[in-house]
């Protein structure tokens, strides 16, 4: 199956976007992201299958857009799955604590740990806003790429920071 993948300048530095065969997004990396797609030899340099990616992308940066409409594809275990679609279901410009999304998805409170590593493991950053998730003090934790740049994205939704 072929991966296809494009750069696109944002105000968050050169992000790297991947798609497969069908153009479903599989990742959007930011520069130096823990953990974040590194191009390889046998994927397809292409930004035809990202057209409505980068629209969308630019209008959200822009501030025009509150919610992503893309056909995703990330694979990981049943419970990381069940993780990422509880973080599509956290509305722009709110936040939710780890301990939430465990309660969510139906995990004990003792799962915190376990959820904070799948939002961790997320491949698809800004699309599958993890940047919303904080930690139940409301401190800003964790962010694989960057708190720096989980503050800015919670700024442009107009979070207090």
């Amino acid at each position: 199956m072929s991966t296809y993948w494009t750069h696109l300048d944002s105000p968050l530095g050169r992000l790297l976007l991947t798609a497969d065969a069908d153009g479903a997004l599989t990742s959007l990396t930011v520069p130096g992201q823990k953990g974040g797609a590194v191009v390889r030899e046998d994927w397809r340099p292409d930004g035809g299958p990202f057209r409505e990616t980068v629209a969308q992308l630019t209008a959200y940066f822009a501030g025009d857009l509150k919610e992503f409409a893309l056909p995703l594809r990330a694979h990981g275990t049943a419970f990381r799955e069940r993780v990422w679609a509880a973080l599509d279901d956290i509305p722009y410009g709110a936040t939710t604590t780890y301990g939430e999304i465990a309660r969510r998805i139906g995990a004990p409170r003792a799962a915190v740990r376990a959820v904070g590593g799948a939002i961790g493991a997320n491949p698809l950053l800004i699309v599958r806003p993890c940047h919303r998730v904080i930690g139940s003090d409301g401190a800003l934790t964790g962010y694989a790429g960057g708190l720096d740049r989980k503050i800015r994205l919670l700024t442009l939704e107009g979070v207090a920071v």
